[in-house]
């Protein structure tokens, strides 16, 4: 399983999604986004063809894009994902 994660320092929920993966020892690769917030927004709505407003974090599973991590735990309590 490949576990990609976009993130802010300050970012509550970036915190949470990466202690979910770290309990479930669920190696990912976290990119920080630095410099203009709003720029890398707008590089990430581009990139995930995210319509409307884009939050943090965005998480990916084998390269398709579950959004944050509301999602990810919506989609581990329904037994939709596979670890």
């Amino acid at each position: 399983m490949n576990v990609e994660i976009y993130t802010l320092d300050y970012c509550p929920f970036c915190r949470k999604a990466k202690a979910f993966f770290d309990e479930k020892n669920i190696p990912y690769i976290e990119y920080k986004l630095d410099g203009d917030e709003e720029e890398e927004f707008k590089k990430l709505q581009k990139r995930f063809n995210i319509k409307g407003e884009v939050t943090v974090p965005q998480i990916l599973i084998d390269g398709k894009r579950i959004g944050g991590y509301s999602d990810l735990i919506e989609l581990y309590e329904k037994g939709k994902l596979n670890f």
